[in-house]
């Protein structure tokens, strides 16, 4: 098994190009199962979430052609049950659901896995099929899905924690194919299902008010093949602005969407960290000495959870007191111990979590619990003094292409060890 050496206290300086969203690419690739027709997709990362969604879509029957950042895809003829090891390993692969019951009206897939960071239930993605008409089962690890057709509804995806996004996404696939007009209400106004339906108009669909609360679906009697180019990662842009905030260097952001990253750019500048911004690029260095801010995730266009523990390590190197609250997952503070064995004083008070910075940062052995803790770990390692060994990186390659590569272009002392 990988880890990454990192020997910290290197400002890091330079350009750097940001990859293709993984969390639009994975509904996308499950979005062509949708047409029978040949579908190619640009701008796609290479990370192992992809390579498992390939893997998968090949299981249910489809031609996958994966050549460098292009994939090439084609779902003539289909098998509506998946790969029950494949899927459960990765929790975006239950974006296959809704395609499949679009199309073959029937589909059975395992319940899917993915990064241990809370209870993430598909209840609400279950809800919106039944409000399409299908008839659902829950047996033996399976989700098993069935309906003769599926009929336009009016559907309300609120939960506990926000809008689903990949909830959203689910029903607008199978939508797109039903009779009549679907409504989702408290839809996910994420850049990534704005994403995919675009993608989704591109093939023939009709849909309305994406990036809204209230999006509109009238479905079509079919959808043909297109080629699309995916929206940057907004996640793996800020985690590169934050590295150069937190190493104290200036790096040059490119290919990256600011107009994806409001909440982030705002609460870095709260901090001190001076930002540049001239069309898709980001030129990001500290603006003098940084400054404690609280934070709250919240669904877009609030600040992403995906980026809490990243900023999380920029508050350690901080001098005074901030206070980050976690309101999508309950579980997403397992980081916290781990940057304590660097150093960094941190405790945990029901939902938040109180950060005392400007305590200098040591290497030291550290475990990641997930994709974005393990980003964190890799920043306070590259601020820390000394040596941090980064264990179990696989969750560090499903969501950041080569970023070992990436650091080390842009000089930091970074490199993967094969532990085996």
């Amino acid at each position: 098994m990988d880890s990454l050496m990192i020997k910290g206290g290197t400002p890091l300086r330079g350009v750097v190009t940001v990859s293709g969203a993984k969390n639009a690419v994975l509904p996308i690739m499950a979005a062509t199962l949708l047409t029978q027709e040949k579908c190619v997709i640009r701008r796609v990362p290479e990370l192992s979430d992809v390579r498992f969604m390939a893997e998968i879509l090949q299981s249910l029957g489809v031609e996958v052609k994966l050549d460098g950042e292009v994939v090439s895809l084609r779902a003539a003829r289909l098998k509506p049950i998946g790969n029950y090891e494949l899927i459960r390993k990765m929790r975006g692969s239950i974006c296959i659901l809704g395609p499949l019951l679009g199309r073959q009206h029937q589909v059975r897939v395992s319940l899917p896995g993915g990064c241990v960071i809370g209870t993430r239930p598909i209840d609400l993605h279950l809800k919106g099929l039944k409000d399409l008409g299908a008839r659902i089962t829950i047996e033996n690890g399976y989700v098993d899905a069935r309906a003769k057709r599926l009929i336009g509804a009016d559907i309300f995806l609120g939960g506990r924690a926000g809008p689903t996004v990949l909830g959203t996404a689910n029903i607008m696939m199978a939508a797109v194919l039903s009779d009549g007009v679907t409504t989702i209400e408290s839809a996910a106004c994420e850049p990534e299902v704005v994403d995919l339906a675009y993608f989704l108009s591109k093939m023939g669909a009709k849909i309305l008010g994406a990036g809204s609360p209230t999006i509109t679906v009238t479905g079509v009697k079919e959808l043909h093949g297109v080629e699309h180019e995916v929206i940057p990662d907004r996640i793996e842009a800020a985690t590169f602005a934050i590295a150069a905030a937190a190493t104290d260097g200036e790096v040059t952001i490119q290919g990256a969407r600011p107009d994806h990253m409001h909440a982030v750019l705002d609460k870095l500048k709260d901090a001190g960290v001076k930002v540049d911004r001239k069309g898709f690029t980001l030129t990001v260095k500290r603006g003098g000495r940084l400054k404690p801010v609280d934070v709250t995730t919240l669904p877009y266009a609030g600040f992403p959870t995906d980026v809490q523990a990243q900023m999380m390590v920029l508050m350690a190197l901080t001098p005074g007191l901030s206070i980050l609250t976690e309101r999508i997952f309950e579980s997403r503070f397992m980081h916290v111990a781990e940057l304590a064995r660097l150093g960094a004083d941190i405790s945990i008070e029901g939902p938040s979590a109180i950060v005392k910075g400007g305590r200098p940062l040591s290497g030291a052995p550290v475990m990641a619990s997930d994709l974005r803790a393990s980003a964190a770990l890799v920043i306070a390692g590259l601020a820390a003094k000394g040596t941090t060994h980064v264990n179990r990186i696989y969750h560090l390659d499903r969501g950041y292409e080569k970023i070992d590569h990436k650091l080390a272009g842009l000089g930091a002392r970074i490199e993967r060890v094969n532990q085996e």
